[in-house]
């Protein structure tokens, strides 16, 4: 097996924000003082598939209006899981690294800057005079997430099979599926450890999983 790239999910994954799904969306509706809101908004369109984008568009207009920089003070540097930033920098001795992520990319811009990260593909919030405009930038569908993979790796110049994948849930399964390793952190669903070559609760076992099935 020849694995040249490790890409990761980012929420629930590389951070832990707080909030139902530890979601990057979470934590900006949150920290903008939107919970309440922020929470129906989940628990009508979360088990609607089909309308993840118009849930991307509601939660964009709840943040009309309201300033960016105030926001996103609050919320990074992100919340890192244990064993993050030691695990990266051995991984990025062999490989490429890079974040799929139906959550933002303020965040997954600012991961791959601080710890040295190659790439990255995530949803945004367009911003204009400082403040968030209710738009959204549509880019990763929270259950297609393997066909956003196949677009990643034509960017980068790679094959799915020759990338190791780690996510946490249960719309991280089609890529798991699709790659040449995939490794369950820390899953939210069992599903994900039938699927999984592999799984762990400690970040800081990801570099001997891979080199174990390399």
């Amino acid at each position: 097996m020849t694995i040249k790239a490790v890409i990761f999910d980012m929420d629930g994954t590389l951070v832990q924000y707080d909030g139902p799904f530890q979601s990057s969306w979470d934590a900006i509706g949150y920290a903008a003082g939107l919970k309440a809101e922020w929470d129906r908004l989940m628990e009508h369109y979360f088990p609607k598939k089909e309308l993840y984008w118009e849930w991307m568009d509601a939660n964009a207009q709840l943040l009309k209006g309201i300033s960016a920089e105030k926001v996103l003070t609050k919320i990074l540097p992100p919340p890192y899981t244990p064993g993050v930033r030691e695990t990266i920098q051995k991984l990025k001795q062999k490989y490429r690294l890079g974040i799929l992520t139906s959550g933002l990319d303020f965040i997954a811009k600012y991961i791959c800057q601080d710890l040295g990260m190659d790439f990255y593909l995530a949803n945004g919030l367009k911003v204009h005079n400082g403040v968030f405009i209710g738009e959204c930038e549509k880019r990763v569908y929270l259950w297609t997430k393997d066909q956003h993979l196949r677009e990643l790796c034509q960017r980068e110049g790679l094959e799915p099979k020759e990338v190791c994948f780690v996510g946490d849930h249960l719309n991280d399964i089609p890529v798991m599926k699709s790659v040449g390793l995939a490794i369950a952190f820390a899953p939210k669903n069992s599903e994900l450890i039938t699927v999984a070559h592999a799984h762990t609760d400690d970040f800081r076992e990801i570099p001997m999983l891979i080199e174990k099935y390399v």
